[in-house]
């Protein structure tokens, strides 16, 4: 791991949650704790390490006897650290707001902007009429991604210590006043916050809310998770890429272009689906930028790797790929070649295994398919029939759950490669049979990326195409260790050192299903991991960090898993009914940790798992997340201290 040079001080663990913003709880009572690369990191010095291992205790899984902490965000882990002297020091951990989506936070001129609101193509704002007499400005209660980042020239008026910036994007808004469902119906939002970190401390408080111009790239259509690339960018997602072939009957999509543009027909589906990479300005604005070229997929959260120029990403779909981009340049994501697996089993049982080779899908600059999604519609591209045309012209191919039979109109290859991704991927060879593929991340020093299987259900167990497994239906985690010297299946050089070659979950990160629900009304093991999603992995702590999407759990978990002891725990639980989202493992800012941890949508309720728990949980969530139209956001920190011998 290569050495970072920072103070030699004592820091405070922070897991910070959705990011954002109402005054934190002051931690000057806090106990801090000493990073493992602040003395020993100095320019390969080898003075003594402050502590030579860390882990988690977990917190028990609350229930009914504990209703406030189901209804809320509850954090009763703790942080042990062994140190160099064999000293165990032992850190209670606690959860400390900073805001709920729909709070009003400063703009840094002397207004204030709506947490989470919705804005048009003219940064007008989005307005919920379904009610008669209660008009409000739209509000997200789902955040997500978010990116802890600091510049070296920032100026930011009012930051009296270390500006600190934070990029957090919010996914979509849930309902409206009325009840009506409005996923994915409003151009999400993303903001930059200004923090202003106390440097003898590491408390961050909001300084300045930022709502980033979207228009330039037509808006943003569902980011879901996010990563901060190597060279300090956020680098979002959107999710569920509209579907070209049946886009007159997608009612969502329809709404999406009348509440971003004024009129439904304006929206070009081939402008969504892609990776947004926003880049954060020294006075606390953002600028944001679209990459065409990387796929137009359900992207989730992409890793890049230490070269800087491999990106693996997830894909949220059912019949989805496990999908790599090696770009041409490190730091430019602008042009470059996509590549899908190829799954070649080794075994079926439980989640399965596999070795893995990689199908060159093809190479392109952003702006050439820019230019190609600005004038082409699919019937350009291909031919799509949903029944069998009874014509062997035509390729039968796994989509969305169902087959198609396409046909690539001639010269359409390049098109279809990345406007039609999901569809020519499938043609091409590739395992287009995964469900739910989630977020990815990378264990550097040991060199394994992580990739989150939310449900392994459907396509996965059919028995129709390469990925022929058993479960379990609540997911598991899989390790993929990486190589260079790889050759795609036509046999050309793969310009990559990080290349995935296998893929198996370790029996720690597997979910396990229950044959009858518990009686808290769990339908998986609440003691193990049940539908990852969000995932990141700590270097200096040699942990990877686990948030659930699970309509399998009363409660969604956020766990710690350290690689070296195989130790999985539990730290902390969200409101029943929400979901844990927007991690990042931050292991150096000014010599202070941060992990971020978000949560969406409390109270979201499923009559069949919350049955036992709705009547108690639903008035308190209610209570606490403005009626269950809010997310609040908030951080992890130790609060006292413990040592033994």
């Amino acid at each position: 791991m290569q050495n970072v040079k920072q103070p030699t001080r004592r820091r405070l663990l922070q897991l910070m949650g959705t990011i954002p913003m109402v005054p934190m709880i002051g931690t000057g009572s806090a106990a801090l704790f000493t990073s493992l690369q602040a003395q020993a990191g100095l320019s390969g010095s080898a003075r003594a390490m402050p502590f030579v291992s860390a882990s988690f205790i977990p917190m028990a899984a609350p229930d009914l006897a504990h209703a406030a902490d189901m209804a809320t965000t509850a954090v009763n882990s703790k942080l042990e650290l062994l140190t160099h002297s064999g000293e165990k020091q032992t850190h209670q951990l606690a959860y400390h707001p900073f805001f709920t989506t729909g709070d009003m936070l400063p703009d840094g001129q002397g207004g204030q902007l709506l947490a989470g609101g919705y804005y048009d193509i003219h940064n007008r704002p989005i307005i919920d009429t379904s009610v008669p007499g209660k008009e409000r400005h739209f509000y997200s209660d789902s955040p997500d991604g978010s990116s802890l980042l600091t510049l070296p020239n920032a100026q930011v008026a009012g930051v009296k210590g270390n500006t600190v910036f934070a990029v957090v994007q919010f996914e979509y808004a849930t309902r409206d006043q009325n009840g009506n469902d409005v996923y994915k119906h409003l151009p999400a939002p993303i903001a930059v916050l200004t923090l202003d970190q106390n440097p003898d401390s590491g408390e961050l408080t909001l300084v300045k809310y930022s709502h980033v111009d979207t228009s330039a790239v037509h808006g943003l259509w569902t980011p879901c998770g996010a990563s901060l690339s190597p060279w300090n960018t956020h680098l979002s997602s959107e999710e569920y890429e509209p579907d070209a072939a049946n886009i007159a009957n997608d009612k969502a999509f329809q709404s999406f272009g009348q509440n971003l543009y004024g009129n439904a027909a304006q929206a070009n589906p081939y402008h969504y689906g892609h990776i947004p990479e926003v880049i954060v300005n020294p006075d606390g604005s953002g600028t944001v930028i679209k990459h065409y070229n990387m796929g137009r997929i359900s992207h989730e959260l992409i890793q890049v790797m230490p070269d800087e120029r491999t990106a693996l990403m997830g894909d949220d779909a059912t019949n989805g790929g496990l999908f790599m981009f090696v770009a041409d340049r490190p730091r430019d994501l602008s042009s470059g070649t996509l590549y899908v697996a190829k799954w070649h089993q080794t075994s079926g049982v439980g989640p399965g295994a596999a070795d893995l080779s990689w199908v060159n899908l093809g190479h392109a600059s952003s702006q050439e398919i820019e230019a190609l999604a600005d004038k082409l519609t699919i019937a350009d591209i291909m031919e799509v029939r949903t029944v069998d045309p009874q014509d062997s012209s035509f390729t039968k191919i796994p989509f969305d759950g169902k087959f198609n039979w396409i046909r690539i109109n001639p010269g359409m290859e390049k098109a279809a490669a990345f406007l039609e991704t999901h569809r020519y991927a499938a043609y091409k060879g590739g395992s287009m049979g995964f469900t739910k593929m989630e977020g990815t991340t990378v264990n550097a020093r040991d060199k394994i990326a992580y990739s989150a299987m939310a449900y392994i259900q459907s396509s996965m167990l059919n028995g129709s195409g390469d990925i022929q497994v058993q479960g379990p239906k609540s997911g598991a985690v899989y390790a993929l260790p990486m190589e260079g010297g790889q050759k795609d299946t036509s046999g050309q050089a793969i310009r990559s050192d990080w290349v995935p070659v296998a893929m198996s979950a370790p029996a720690a990160l597997i979910g396990e299903d229950l044959d009858t629900p518990d009686a808290l009304g769990n339908l998986a093991n609440p003691d193990k991991v049940a539908n990852p999603d969000n995932i990141k992995f700590s270097e200096e702590y040699r942990t990877l960090f686990i948030g659930e999407d699970s309509a399998m759990h009363v409660n969604n978990f956020l766990w710690a898993y350290n690689v070296d002891t195989g130790r999985l725990s539990r730290i902390l639980s969200t409101p029943a009914g929400a979901e844990s989202t927007g991690l990042q493992a931050v292991d150096n800012i000014n010599g202070w940790a941060y992990i971020m941890s978000n949560l969406q949508h409390p109270g979201d309720w499923d009559e069949k798992l919350h049955a036992k728990v709705m009547d108690t949980l639903d008035p308190l969530i209610r209570a606490n997340y403005k009626d269950r139209f809010g997310a609040s956001v908030g951080y992890i920190a130790a609060v006292s201290t413990s040592s033994a011998a």
